[in-house]
């Protein structure tokens, strides 16, 4: 017959006791190690709230920043643009004192139509060349004006402001014409220009006369056209050698003319 085994140990009251506080001991920490953790993942997540919206900030500034520096350069441009645009055109000299160191010439109106179409046209030449306004124009030319030309333009004044006509450089500019160089006169020098012949002047002599009346010649030309009516007024012996060339360069045509003219010359 086998022996009977012990029964086994029956845990006693104070172990039981003894149990149940480690439990609620390791229950208590983990409820506060737990409610540590919930702390801290809260404070993570409320730092990382702060540094999205930080973010955020930072990137609307940088746009900002980034318009604004934009808008800046777009108005550097345009201001260097402008200069630029300024310093290539020659700054306008409208003083009566800037216009005098040009020396230009006084008219009194007693020269020959010829001088009378030349000296406006070198005003004009000043003129333009300074962008000068009209008003200014006006204003300069009556200061040159002096003698007959003066007591003239006095009196023409008069008539216009009586018939309440308007005094503008435009008006002043027809009206000299009129009194200093009429249609008729320009008229009788085109008819010179379109009859003009060397007969017996040097090739030198002729082609100032032609570049003189050539600019009465109303109708429409070109160099070639200049090149022809230079030819046939040549001397024949001249333009014989000239004409089998077919040249259409009014200075070479010129420069060929005195070439020949002095070879001819020399063989003579």
């Amino acid at each position: 017959m086998a022996p009977r085994l012990p029964p086994p140990p029956q845990p006693n009251e104070a172990d039981a006791s003894k149990n149940t506080r480690l439990l609620e001991s390791v229950i208590d920490r983990l409820q506060q190690q737990n409610h540590t953790l919930m702390e801290q993942n809260a404070t993570l997540m409320q730092q990382n709230q702060n540094a999205m919206q930080s973010m955020e900030a930072a990137r609307t500034n940088s746009e900002a920043t980034q318009r604004q520096v934009m808008d800046i350069l777009a108005a550097t441009r345009g201001t260097v643009g402008a200069s630029s645009s300024n310093a290539a055109q020659p700054a306008a000299e409208w003083s009566l004192e800037s216009f005098l160191q040009h020396h230009p010439a006084k008219f009194n109106g007693k020269g020959l139509p010829d001088e009378a179409d030349q000296w406006l046209r070198d005003m004009e030449r000043i003129y333009n060349a300074k962008r000068c306004p009209d008003d200014n124009r006006l204003a300069y030319t009556e200061y040159l004006l002096t003698g007959e030309a003066s007591h003239w333009w006095t009196s023409m004044k008069a008539i216009l402001t009586d018939a309440q006509s308007p005094i503008t450089w435009e008006v002043f500019r027809a009206k000299f014409y009129e009194e200093y160089f009429s249609d008729s006169v320009r008229f009788v020098k085109e008819v010179e220009f379109l009859q003009l012949i060397q007969g017996g002047m040097s090739v030198s002599e002729y082609t100032n006369k032609f570049k003189h009346l050539v600019r009465f010649n109303t109708m429409a030309t070109s160099e070639e056209w200049q090149c022809r009516k230079f030819e046939n007024g040549l001397r024949s012996d001249l333009k014989v050698l000239i004409s089998s060339l077919c040249i259409r360069s009014f200075p070479v045509m010129v420069e060929r003319a005195k070439v020949l003219e002095k070879n001819v010359a020399e063989a003579e």
